[in-house]
């Protein structure tokens, strides 16, 4: 108890602010000291004048009971003057003790003592031990979406919170925060920058390039990760030491695009570990659509293996029985040989038959037309503010909610409905809306948060791509290296060195879909990799095992078999 108050009065006395408070509290009680012994002396002479003699402790001691207040009453004046002198201490003591005391004891000393005591809850600087952690510098949408992934796999994070009131309300909300700004060098030397697996710069594209220059001139080893908002700033963003800038609404812009179903029907790879290539590819209006995956034969005939597909908004492991749909997104791995096999076989299908209706003409919805534009994929945009037009053969000025101005859109034969707006609140008004109108159409929307994926998909939405996942999973894929794919929103593919639980046991045994809802993708050692294993192959200790699930399966996983 001891050591923290020492702590906190150090914190104090440290701080320009409580050194100067300290000097006002001082000062105060200077005065007062000053006024009690004027009054002692007043009453000393006063009673001498009246005939009563007192010693000098007896003049302090009425003195101090006069101004309080307290008024015992056992020592008196008899004359009018000297009932006047009691009235000036009494009054004088009420405003003094009972009035500036307590404001200056407060203003100038509680408050700050308490300020300093919460500013110890928000630490100034990490360990000199710490290594191999995350680096923040801004909480907004992403950086909570990656701080939950971070917490998932018990990587080490912090942070940093340049104000000690928002340090301390994140910090009551479980999160590890440090009282540093992002542009300053020596907050980075405190944080161990040099040893830092990677800082994730989300703020602005002005603070993002800040804290970039501050972290590249003290580390040129340590990974920088940073959003840029404006297409202009990623050249920036680099020069100033970024390695890795997230262009988020160009990054979903490109998936919208590669999940239109008017769009073709050819593989569009995602990611890869290594020679595995995971890539998208639509169904419509193919030979598959009514087949089940059995009949269509895909692996026998082209290579191909699908783990997965999306049906409106909903991802299901690759069964031998799964129905192929019109709606049907295939979730595909194999190499790049065998991903070819498959475009040279599905390229003539699903030529674009339907427009697609962007709605927003914001930066995702410009980058969701550019990538529709790349594709050969007609469009027309919905936007509000004229201001936002480019070209007037492509934009609807009007607002999306007006049934006329849908229908200039052309959304009565529509192919897709892509909502884009930052809105959320709106996007699932929109999305439940353009439902309504069209059962049978395709619904793409737009999530700045996490937790409006699923509100979104209820209110119909066929797809939905967050902002702040796609920017937790980009980072958190380059943390990883190899290690995590994003797949879709809440579907990750990640590998990781089999489990001492599971080696020496066939996948069969192991019951790992049953148990947590993974899917074994393939089995990976230094010599060779096998794609979809057999079910009865025995699993070695010195290979990596490649599983596909959602975010709940990968933490059921690791709580099954990755155990020590």
């Amino acid at each position: 108890m001891l050591k923290t108050f020492s702590s906190e009065m150090a914190t104090l006395v440290h701080n320009p602010r409580g050194r100067r408070n300290l000097r006002v509290l001082a000062r105060f009680f200077l005065v007062f000291a000053m006024l009690v012994v004027v009054y002692t002396v007043g009453f000393h002479l006063l009673m001498l004048r009246e005939g009563q003699e007192h010693t000098w402790i007896t003049g302090f001691y009425w003195t101090l009971t006069v101004m309080s207040t307290l008024g015992f009453g056992d020592i008196t004046f008899h004359t009018d003057v000297g009932r006047l002198f009691s009235i000036v201490v009494l009054l004088s003591g009420t405003v003094f003790m009972l009035v500036l005391l307590p404001f200056t004891f407060i203003e100038f000393f509680y408050q700050p003592w308490m300020a300093a005591q919460a500013a110890l809850r928000a630490p100034k600087q990490l360990p000199e031990d710490t290594h191999d952690h995350v680096l923040l510098t801004n909480h907004d949408a992403v950086s909570g979406a990656l701080i939950r992934r971070l917490e998932q796999f018990d990587y080490p994070y912090a942070l940093l919170v340049g104000e000690i009131d928002e340090a301390l309300r994140l910090h009551d909300m479980g999160v590890r925060v440090v009282l540093a700004k992002s542009d300053e060098p020596q907050a980075w030397s405190r944080l161990r920058v040099d040893k830092a697996a990677m800082v994730v710069c989300t703020a602005s594209d002005v603070a993002n390039t800040a804290a970039a220059f501050t972290v590249q001139e003290l580390s040129t080893d340590v990974p920088i990760i940073a959003t840029a908002k404006d297409v202009a700033s990623e050249d920036i963003l680099q020069l100033a030491g970024s390695n890795y800038v997230l262009q988020l609404d160009q990054m979903i812009g490109q998936s919208f695009a590669r999940r239109t179903l008017g769009g073709d029907a050819m593989s569009h790879i995602i990611g890869n570990f290594d020679e595995i290539y995971i890539a998208e590819a639509n169904a419509h209006r193919t030979p598959m659509v009514g087949q089940r995956l059995s009949e269509a034969k895909l692996r026998e005939q082209l290579g191909v293996t699908v783990i997965g597909v999306w049906d409106r908004g909903r991802f299901e492991p690759a069964k031998a029985d799964t129905l192929i749909g019109n709606n049907t997104v295939l979730v595909m791995v194999g190499s790049r040989e065998h991903l070819t096999n498959y475009d040279e076989m599905f390229a003539i299908y699903n030529v674009s038959a339907g427009h697609v209706v962007i709605i927003g003409g914001g930066r995702v919805g410009r980058a969701t037309a550019i990538a529709l534009m790349n594709q050969g994929i007609d469009f027309r945009i919905v936007e509000r503010e004229a201001s936002r037009v480019t070209d007037p053969e492509k934009y609807i000025v009007g607002n999306a909610a007006d049934l006329a101005v849908l229908e200039e859109a052309g959304i009565r034969d529509a192919s897709t409905v892509i909502i884009t707006t930052h809105d959320d609140d709106l996007n699932v008004y929109l999305t439940i809306y353009a439902r309504r109108l069209r059962p049978d159409v395709q619904i793409l929307a737009r999530a700045t948060a996490e937790h409006t994926v699923a509100t979104l998909h209820r209110a119909g939405a066929d797809s939905v791509l967050s902002y702040a996942s796609t920017g937790a999973s980009a980072a958190m894929n380059y943390l990883k290296r190899g290690s995590v794919l994003k797949i879709a929103e809440g579907v990750d593919l990640f590998r990781m060195r089999i489990p001492e639980s599971m080696a020496g046991s066939t996948i069969a045994e192991c019951h790992v879909r049953a148990k947590t809802g993974c899917n074994v993708v393939a089995i990976a050692s230094e010599t060779d990799t096998h794609i979809t294993p057999d079910p009865n192959e025995t699993l070695p200790a010195d290979a990596d095992i490649i599983l596909i699930g959602t975010d709940e399966a990968q933490e059921k996983f690791l709580e099954v078999f990755n155990k020590t």
